[in-house]
């Protein structure tokens, strides 16, 4: 199972429209490593500045890396922690995340980043079995 999902939460779900912060903070506390990450990478935006910032280590252990997985490759998840940080996230191989501001002037390296060029350009045999 991807969240743990309290029973009033499911409620929620089960009755149509579910609250967007409940629906974060469940995000938050069964994807510890994940929203670690991104919150890390959010502060360092914010605090240095630039077209965005990203993380290049390799999470620490197969738990670690599928919450990333988890998190990234839910359109759901992604969208609502993008929303609730305020930035836009990128995500190459198993655990390059990147953070970019919401700011138009971001977009073409965004779009860099999030290119063919940029994932072909983003790969070594390290992370070939990530």
């Amino acid at each position: 199972m991807s969240l743990d999902v309290s029973p009033a939460l499911l409620e929620q779900a089960e009755r149509g429209e579910v609250d967007e912060a409940a629906f974060v903070d469940c995000v938050r506390t069964s994807l510890p490593y994940a929203w670690g990450m991104i919150s890390s990478l959010v502060d360092r935006l914010k605090a240095d500045g630039g077209d965005f910032a990203d993380n290049q280590t390799p999470p620490p252990n197969e738990q670690a890396r599928g919450q990333l997985l988890r998190a990234l490759a839910s359109d759901a998840i992604r969208g609502s922690l993008e929303r609730y940080f305020g930035v836009r996230l990128a995500f190459q191989n198993c655990h390059r995340v990147a953070v970019f501001p919401l700011d138009p002037a971001v977009d073409q390296r965004l779009a860099r980043f999030t290119s063919v060029r940029g994932q072909l350009l983003n790969q070594s045999p390290e992370l070939r079995d990530c």
